[in-house]
């Protein structure tokens, strides 16, 4: 088990200090276009250490003809800064569409050298479409609770009539009566797994260790349908507690990991990654409340499956959008709902080999700590959305 904090570089100044508490990349170009300082978000954006960078040109970390490149030069020439927005990073390493948008300065103070900074468009993207996902699984409770009306009682008559003809139908007519009775139960089964979308009670919130929830969710999997799956761990420890019910969370990851599981049955070298770890800088507006929600712990369920196809991707999360031939479509949206619900998002990134699913929630802490003691009053003796299945 490794941690974040054991591949931290030592800080050697303030300003050195500073660059690295940034979010975003940032890194210097030398007169040569080699690379001669870099932070360490833009260690995590290549996937590749400072004493690496700093032995690379810049154009060999690029796509070929990258407009960064011109535009590097344009600053050079002009000695005058320059914004460029959605340009498009990604290369075959580091896989799939890397969108940014790209500030290039000149360093004054040392002639020749250009600053540049990235800012990956995917995280106010990844926002816009959580709000969407969270519309979406809304809009389906007013659904749910139409079903469970005008649904669920006229399929009890259904059900009762083929059981009573059953008891004077011929050997071949019980078998129709059968099939009416086993349907109307499979629909009665989905209209209830549809009404856990319809409960709107505040979730019962406490400080709940992440990796516990993790270590559990592994546990049930290899004992059961991830039996022949190696599990990799890349934790973080030094994690504050997550502001979460407990319950719940084991519901999402169970969830997530039990969809990567199936999704490796013919993967010969099948893998599920879990990891966890500190990103600070993310922060949401919640609808309801005036301040921006801080969403610093990032956990993650990786797998080296074929991928999520492109068309199902921008949707995934949607009620009954799915790739299994069974499926119903509602385990990844009832996923959204609880992870909305704990102020969180969730998000997928799939290619083939690299399919990973991060959610983003909250840190416990004091200040919350009283704000949550509301919810979790008036929410006694109620059953959570947990108690219910999600596939």
């Amino acid at each position: 088990m490794s941690s974040a904090a054991e591949h931290r570089r030592p800080l050697q100044s303030d300003s050195d200090a500073i660059l690295d508490a940034l979010p975003n990349p940032v890194l210097m170009i030398g007169p040569d276009g080699k690379i001669v300082a870099a932070n360490i978000a833009t260690e995590a954006f290549f996937e590749i250490s400072t004493q690496f960078l700093k032995r690379q040109s810049l154009k060999e970390l690029v796509p070929f003809g990258s407009p960064l490149l011109a535009l590097i030069d344009q600053v050079r020439s002009s000695n005058a800064p320059v914004n460029e927005y959605k340009v498009d990073l990604g290369t075959p390493r580091m896989g799939g569409d890397r969108q940014v948008d790209l500030h290039v300065a000149p360093l004054t103070e040392r002639p020749g050298h250009i600053v540049v900074m990235l800012q990956e468009r995917t995280i106010a993207d990844k926002m816009d479409r959580q709000l969407t996902h969270r519309s979406a699984a809304r809009s389906v409770i007013a659904l749910a609770a139409m079903l469970a009306h005008e649904i669920k009682n006229p399929l009890s008559g259904i059900r009762g009539a083929a059981q009573l003809l059953e008891q004077q139908a011929s050997s071949e007519d019980r078998m129709l009566t059968r099939l009416i009775c086993d349907e109307a139960d499979r629909i009665v089964t989905l209209v209830d797994r549809m009404e856990v979308f319809g409960d709107e009670r505040p979730v019962v919130r406490g400080p709940v260790n992440i990796h516990s929830v993790l270590d559990h969710v592994k546990r049930l999997a290899q004992s059961g349908f991830a039996r022949n799956i190696r599990f990799v761990e890349d934790y973080d420890p030094s994690l504050p507690p997550v502001l979460a019910n407990q319950d719940q969370l084991i519901q999402v990851f169970l969830n997530l990991v039990k969809n990567a599981a199936e999704a490796l049955i013919d993967v010969p070298d099948a893998e599920i990654q879990l990891t966890t770890a500190f990103r600070p800088g993310v922060r949401l507006s919640v609808p309801g409340q005036k301040s921006r929600v801080s969403l610093p712990l990032e956990f993650c369920v990786k797998d080296n499956g074929p991928g999520v196809p492109d068309d199902l991707l921008p949707n995934l999360f949607d009620p009954f959008v799915t790739t299994k031939q069974t499926g119903s479509g509602l385990g990844l949206a009832l996923v959204a709902k609880i992870v909305g619900d704990h102020g969180g998002i969730i998000e997928c990134e799939s290619q083939p080999r690299k399919t990973t699913f991060r959610v983003l929630m909250p840190m416990y802490s004091t200040s919350v700590k009283h704000a949550d003691q509301s919810s979790r009053d008036g929410s006694a003796g109620k059953s959570s959305p947990a108690s219910q299945g999600a596939k």
